[in-house]
């Protein structure tokens, strides 16, 4: 095997300069600001960063209200656009939204599902749109709702209070 002199000489350079360096630019002084004149604004400075609140999520069964608005034909798509406010005394998390269309039959023939990846909080609005695909025999839509920890209890309204 053989061993090459500068081996050691290389590893004992790159560990200095890994020490030197950081030390080297927090030395560094800033550039000279130019003085401000009559005709340039001031500018405030940032608001300080606020620290970031964790927020319990409410588990088991959650209360919804929900607005439906009437579907439409978009395309060679069935949009329907929901509204939906967190009546639960707390936030709800991934709440999702399931949309099935059936034929006469009542048979399941098209659908979608919207998840809201946000935390939902007491009182919020949401609006979530469904898009199903359209098929020859679309006859009724029906809509289920979940969340990460339980389940969802909707209730149709007319307006919000």
């Amino acid at each position: 095997m053989k061993r090459h002199a500068f081996a050691p000489a290389l590893a004992l350079v790159s560990a200095v300069l890994l020490l030197v360096a950081p030390s080297a630019s927090a030395q560094a002084r800033p550039a000279a600001q130019a003085p401000a004149t009559k005709a340039a604004p001031v500018t405030a400075a940032p608001a300080p960063a606020t620290a970031a609140k964790f927020t319990k999520m409410y588990k088991g069964v959650a209360e919804i209200e929900v607005i439906q608005a009437a579907p439409k034909r978009v395309g060679q798509d069935m949009v329907t656009v929901l509204k939906i406010r967190n009546m639960s005394p707390g936030t709800l998390s991934l709440l999702k939204v399931d949309e099935y269309w059936y034929d006469k039959t009542m048979k399941v023939v098209s659908g979608d599902t919207e998840p809201y990846r946000k935390p939902f909080n007491p009182g919020e609005v949401i609006e979530i749109t469904m898009k199903s695909p359209i098929k020859p025999d679309l006859y009724k839509n029906q809509f289920a709702f979940s969340h990460a920890n339980g389940q969802v209890k909707a209730k149709a309204v007319k307006k919000f209070d």
